[in-house]
């Protein structure tokens, strides 16, 4: 939905002649630091063309600030920044503005995608692998002691609302497929992510009580990652786990390997 194709293409490295070499382009390649800056996705300038981009966008929304696509457009780029809270800030904005909702799935999607990566920044994403296997340690204050539903239910509702509007989006096909595609992945993660994190807190040793309650919540969000992805790997392997922590009960060590926690089974 961007307004504009980017113009510029990359040049591979081999194509370029070597008389239009600049000396000070391959001295700035030399400073790694230089290069991130310059660099992106095959060698494009990104960072100053995205604050241009962003700049333009801004400049749309002033001259049609009711315009839904400018506030997307305008989303996307600042996300790409960096600048989240502003970012979902102009996802809610192209939601009002899309009176008619021809443009609400692709804006749904976009949030939700945007919700979601901010959930996976957080402790969670360090934590949860560590969430396969019984007995592994934990270290205070590197463990999940809460999880809050609307980290998880708010990214669902976008994921759901964008397949429930995906009829009426006014896009070619080619993105209307990838959303009928991603949106459903999407959902069966977060509930895998959502199960596995309550699985992860069942198992800290900083606060006690609810684990056997985690660990069955877990089995019936994972139940539901299965009905939307049946192959998804991490889900199958995890609710096994999860099947048998509640039958055999588990232990958790802390981090000198001296056992902390032992929850009996259910039988």
């Amino acid at each position: 939905m961007s307004s504009e194709d980017q113009e510029e293409k990359s040049i591979p490295d081999d194509q370029v002649p070597e008389e239009a070499t600049d000396p000070n382009l391959q001295a700035s390649e030399e400073d790694e630091d230089a290069l991130d800056r310059l660099e992106k996705e095959g060698g494009e300038l990104a960072e100053f063309d995205l604050e241009a981009q962003i700049e333009e966008f801004r400049a749309a929304i002033e001259e049609d600030p009711d315009n839904c696509i400018h506030h997307y457009n305008l989303a996307e780029a600042l996300e790409e920044a960096g600048e989240r809270e502003e970012a979902r800030a102009e996802y809610e904005r192209a939601l009002e503005c899309d009176i008619e909702q021809d443009f609400h799935a692709i804006i749904h999607f976009g949030m939700g995608n945007l919700i979601f990566h901010q959930l996976l920044s957080g402790i969670q994403s360090v934590v949860v692998k560590s969430s396969v296997g019984l007995h592994s340690a934990h270290k205070p204050g590197d463990s999940i002691v809460e999880v809050y539903e609307d980290d998880y239910t708010v990214p669902i509702h976008h994921f759901q609302k964008a397949i429930e509007h995906l009829p009426q989006l006014k896009a070619d096909d080619e993105l209307v497929d990838y959303i009928s595609k991603e949106a459903p992945v999407q959902l069966a993660n977060i509930y895998y992510k959502w199960a596995s994190d309550l699985i992860d807190k069942s198992r800290q040793i900083t606060k006690y009580g609810g684990e056997i309650q985690d660990v069955q919540k877990a089995v019936k969000l994972m139940k539901k990652t299965l009905e939307i992805d049946p192959n998804h790997s991490q889900a199958n392997l995890m609710s096994k786990y999860a099947k048998k922590m509640l039958a055999e009960g588990w232990k958790a060590f802390d981090e000198y390997g001296f056992e902390a926690k032992n929850i009996e089974g259910l039988g």
